[in-house]
């Protein structure tokens, strides 16, 4: 099976032949304007699949090249689709005339919704042409008709990609971005259709997947995807009140130059950003830090049986992954196609074409990973809400200590070292830890305050207290864990059944501290024996070891003594 990519070395395109590379049934046509930049990429695939270099400059007639190279599916990577002129279906009409089968990895709402005027010549040759396999519409309706499935009617779909500031983001990426930006596009609120300024309408939001470590809380701005156009003609969602979707790069304080850039446009001092997308292109190269991680979130709410409902698929890519997720659905069809199942014919959305399923086993092959937030119970306990459905793998004696209604009191004992720096010496007293010490009787009480939670902590009769919280703003998804004017802002993660806390941000009256003086370490909790024990170590850069406390906690008329876990507190293990 001859398959054609155009923009075959491009960012997306590449990366589809290297889904496909492996596969013995197919012939790869890597085509694009550069034969050595084509032959280059078809070098560097490894695999069992023909590989083929071809020029080819879409500005021209494609129908010499389709005689040429007859394939049977012709993929369009290149784009960006916002910019196709006059007659933005010449290449897919050309294809459809040569007997080629068509695809494209557009995301510009009016290409993708106008593939339509192709159907009736499409279903006569008995080809089909999809438009739109792409992160939206195709894996965002994948994960729409996945949350919805047990749903009466969908009420709201909110849905935004952040990628990974190493990702390489390709100049057709940023032209189509630079041809809207600033401009109005139809979105759903309060039941009306009504206009929003892209990449300046915003919303914050904080990317995890249940028990894993999320991404930092992130901007995200309004994105034109073909969704704002399609999703309310979509299985349920008819009676849409609300239809939002957005895009987060980062790092942060570009995407901020580019919102101003856009109040430009929005202004009409400036016509378009179109004229500087070469510029932004480069400055998203060059300017970049941050973690290398990307992601992605769908949330939908809806109507069920039993009433309102509100759940949220969320996607986690780390390193070079993410880039991967554009391509995957086309891979799904052509490997179908290799298989004999070939997509109906017609000229169509392809929405709906793929599964969620088709995507979650090349995620599995990759750095990706993703999970379903549902509401929590009502009256669940704050590791419960933070944690959502990795709560529930958590050891037995971890999710016992967390229940908590009302207050509770537990008891134990602890080994406890201190830091021997002055710095160390010093945190210490102001945060009030307890003396160092073996066999040291421990003492916590828990109380239930205001939907967050109090902990009193008292080691050999010397106590110091903390409260707990669900963190709100950049700190979304967290627990905010506050020392008086100090605020600790940690992840939760869920690992081989244990509790582990990782700190992501930490502020001091309010106020962010950088990295060069925030403090770090090591914490978990784990069940040994069947009990709940405990292994906490604070460092900070300037101080070193400011605190360390192991040990055991049990309910207090329960006088059994677990074993204490034997690991050394002095581990100079880093940061989690």
């Amino acid at each position: 099976m001859r398959v054609l990519i155009l923009g075959g070395y491009g960012t997306f395109g590449a990366r589809l032949a290297r889904l496909l590379a492996r596969d013995g049934r197919l012939t790869l046509l890597i085509a694009g304007r550069s034969r050595i930049k084509a032959q280059l990429l078809c070098d560097s695939l490894d695999g069992a699949a023909e590989r083929l270099p071809l020029v080819f400059d879409r500005d021209r007639d494609p129908a010499p090249l389709l005689d040429q190279a007859r394939p049977q599916l012709v993929v369009d990577a290149a784009g960006p689709f916002q910019a196709y002129g006059e007659d933005p279906y010449r290449l897919a009409r050309a294809c459809i005339e040569a007997g080629a089968n068509y695809l494209d990895l557009a995301d510009a709402a009016e290409f993708v919704a106008g593939i339509g005027a192709l159907d009736a010549r499409a279903r006569e040759k008995g080809l089909f042409a999809l438009s739109g396999l792409s992160t939206f519409p195709a894996l965002s309706h994948a994960v729409i008709e996945f949350l919805s499935r047990d749903l009466d009617a969908i009420t709201a779909i909110r849905a935004g990609v952040a990628p990974s500031p190493r990702a390489g983001v390709g100049p057709n990426v940023v032209r189509a971005i630079a041809s809207y930006a600033g401009k109005p596009l139809p979105v759903i609120a309060g039941g009306q259709t009504t206009s929003r300024l892209a990449i300046i309408d915003s919303t914050r939001r904080t990317i995890g997947v249940p028990g894993e470590l999320p991404l930092n809380n992130t901007l995200f701005t309004l994105a034109e995807t073909p969704d704002l156009k399609l999703a309310p003609g979509w299985a349920k969602a008819e009676g849409l009140r609300e239809l939002w979707t957005g895009a987060g790069p980062r790092p942060e304080l570009l995407h901020q130059m580019l919102r101003g850039l856009a109040w430009l446009v929005r202004l009409r001092l400036l016509p378009s950003l179109g004229g500087l997308s070469e510029v932004l292109h480069w400055g998203s190269r060059t300017f970049v830090w941050g973690e290398d991680r990307g992601g992605m979130f769908v949330e939908v709410e809806g109507e069920g049986a039993d009433g309102p409902v509100s759940r949220a698929w969320d996607l986690v890519a780390e390193g070079d992954d993410g880039p991967f997720i554009p391509s995957i659905g086309a891979a799904a069809v052509i490997r179908r196609m290799a298989e004999g199942q070939k997509p109906a014919p017609g000229a169509r959305s392809a929405a709906g074409a793929v599964s969620l399923a088709d995507y979650e086993a090349v995620f599995e092959t990759l750095h990706i990973k993703t999970g379903v937030w549902t509401e929590a119970p009502a009256g669940a306990p704050l590791y419960q809400r933070v944690l959502g459905p990795a709560w529930d793998r958590l050891a037995a004696p971890i999710r016992a200590m967390h229940q908590l209604s009302g207050e509770k009191v537990v008891s134990g004992e602890a080994t406890v070292i201190r830091g021997k720096g002055p710095l160390a010496w010093l945190a210490g007293l102001v945060m009030g830890f307890p003396k160092a010490g073996e066999g040291v009787p421990v003492t916590v009480r828990f109380t239930d305050l205001r939907g967050g939670e109090l902990w009193r902590r008292t080691f050999a009769g010397q106590s110091f207290q903390s409260f707990q919280e669900d963190g709100a703003g950049r700190s979304q998804g967290l627990v905010v864990e506050l020392f008086g004017p100090i605020g600790i802002h940690m992840a939760v993660l869920e690992e081989g059944g244990r509790l582990v806390l990782a700190i992501r941000r930490v502020t001091l009256f309010g106020v962010p501290l950088p990295s060069w003086l925030r403090p770090g370490g090591v914490a978990y909790e784990h069940a040994e024996d069947g009990r709940f024990n405990f292994f906490v170590e604070m460092r900070a850069p300037l101080a070193g070891l400011i605190v360390g406390y192991r040990g055991w906690l049990v309910e207090v008329d329960d006088s059994a003594k677990p074993n204490v876990t034997d690991q050394p507190l002095e581990t100079g293990a880093q940061p989690v």
